[in-house]
C-alpha cells in the first residue's frame, strides 16, 4: 500500500486534515470580516496572523495528503501560528466571529499537536541550525 494510502486510513491524520482546512476557511472568512469592520479587527498585524494561520494550516493539510514524511515538521509549525492567532482571536474580545476562528485554531492546534509529536524534532540540517543559532539576537 502507497504511503498516502496508510495515511488516509488513519483516523487521527484524517482529523488532522479536517481541522487544519476548517482552520483555513474560518480565518480567510475572519479575515473578510475584519476588513469589512475595521477599526482594530483590521490592524496589519492582527490581518497578517490570520493569514499566516491560513497558509500555515493549507500547507500542513497537504503535507499529510500527499502522505510527505516531514508532515510533523508543518504540523509543529501550525500548531504554533495556531496558538498565536488563537490568542489573538481571543484577545479582541469580540464573540462572533473572533470567538469562532479562535475555536477553530485551538481544534487544529491540538491536533497539530498530536501529529508533531509537541516538540520540534532535530533539525534536518543540524550546520544550518548551529549558524542560526550563532546570529546576534
Amino acid at each position: 500500500m502507497a504511503n498516502a494510502e496508510v495515511m488516509r486510513g488513519d483516523d487521527a491524520i484524517r482529523e488532522c486534515i479536517d481541522n487544519c482546512t476548517a482552520c483555513r476557511r474560518v480565518c480567510l472568512e475572519t479575515l473578510a470580516d475584519c476588513l469589512k469592520r475595521g477599526g482594530r479587527l483590521a490592524e496589519p498585524g492582527h490581518l497578517r496572523l490570520l493569514m499566516d494561520c491560513a497558509d500555515i494550516c493549507e500547507t500542513s493539510a497537504r503535507f499529510m495528503l500527499r502522505g510527505s514524511d516531514l508532515h510533523s515538521r508543518t504540523c509543529f509549525a501550525c500548531a504554533e501560528v495556531c496558538a498565536a492567532c488563537a490568542t489573538a482571536c481571543e484577545e479582541m474580545g469580540d464573540e462572533g466571529m473572533m470567538e469562532d476562528c479562535a475555536d477553530a485554531c485551538r481544534r487544529c492546534e491540538e491536533s497539530c499537536r498530536r501529529m508533531s509529536g509537541g516538540v520540534m524534532p532535530q533539525p534536518l540540517n543540524p550546520e544550518a541550525a548551529q549558524r542560526f543559532a550563532d546570529l546576534p539576537a
